[in-house]
């Protein structure tokens, strides 16, 4: 069984362990693209460790036990709003390491490349290609079950250094056969020319997640989540007869903020308040996904000044 925590703390451990693995030997082989991987990857590492900071902040709050208690006490409308900031910046970070580094590789091509020694160039792109895709593989394989967006951009980023790692392989092993050939001037080339390929690969990748992530920190309301919500009030309204309904959904992170207010015909005859817990327990079976992540709240009023 795995825990979200227990994923992402075995991701940090290992993107840290490659990060200094990467730095040492693009210093020792002069290379600025294993530089940059390795440097890529601590700014995975940090990020990832505030992600954990998050996912274990909102897994407190929804629990139980006294420290939760106080926790709920002194932030009563959770955490989930993090997740969606957290990735904001975890995304904005990639993007902007990722355009320094290409700018670089171009001033360094228009500057006649500079020299590499390949036995450590090699070295390490081997075994980051293969601790890559293994902790891709799987994160991915314990992410079917916990379903986390931290967990599901931990495996693209792993995804996508493992790519750098595999085209630094090439390249390297490239400039390799090119020594002692008539094409041996182009061995300075070959690092900054890589990495400006990558760095131009990488750019738009975290853009899809920084979308999604913005969404959610402006409180887009999800058209999928608004249709459900809205026919099953609907259907309420129908079948008990009031003058109508409005309803206000959200998705913050992983969770689902509902608001559904039902407007009543004035002079209706008293119901128990018991009666209505039952309508309200009726309801949020429909919409469903009743888990510590859903925020539901279900009003009745005869004024339609309070659904405003």
């Amino acid at each position: 069984m795995w825990s979200e925590q227990a994923v992402l703390k075995i991701s940090i451990a290992f993107t840290l362990l490659l990060a200094a693995f990467g730095i040492v030997c693009g210093l020792l082989s002069g290379s600025f693209s294993i530089v940059f991987d390795g440097f890529y990857s601590l700014i995975d590492a940090a990020m990832s460790g505030l992600a954990l900071a998050v996912t274990s902040l909102i897994s407190r709050h929804t629990s139980s036990g006294e420290s939760s208690q106080r926790l709920a006490e002194r932030f009563n409308m959770g955490f989930w709003h993090l997740e969606p900031m957290v990735l904001v910046l975890n995304g904005t970070l990639l993007c902007a390491v990722a355009l320094y580094a290409l700018v670089n590789a171009a001033g360094s091509l228009l500057m006649g490349g500079k020299p590499l020694h390949f036995d450590f160039a090699v070295l390490y792109a081997l075994i980051a290609v293969a601790v890559c895709f293994a902790m891709a593989a799987y994160a991915h394989k314990a992410n079917r079950t916990l379903r986390s967006d931290f967990i599901a951009l931990d495996v693209k980023t792993w995804i996508m250094s493992g790519s750098i790692s595999a085209a630094l392989l090439v390249a390297f092993a490239i400039g390799m056969a090119l020594e002692h050939t008539p094409l041996a001037w182009l061995m300075p080339y070959i690092d900054p020319a890589v990495l400006l390929v990558i760095c131009a690969c990488l750019v738009p990748m975290p853009l899809k997640t920084l979308r999604k992530a913005f969404a959610d920190v402006l409180m887009v309301t999800p058209a999928d989540l608004k249709a459900k919500v809205g026919a099953i009030a609907e259907r309420v309204v129908a079948e008990q007869g009031f003058v109508g309904h409005q309803a206000y959904v959200a998705k913050v992170g992983r969770a689902r903020q509902i608001e559904i207010y039902f407007i009543v015909p004035s002079h209706w005859p008293a119901k128990t308040l018991e009666e209505w817990d039952a309508l309200r327990d009726q309801i949020g079976e429909a919409i469903g996904g009743d888990n510590a992540d859903r925020w539901l709240t279900i009003a009745f009023t005869t004024d339609p000044a309070w659904t405003k």
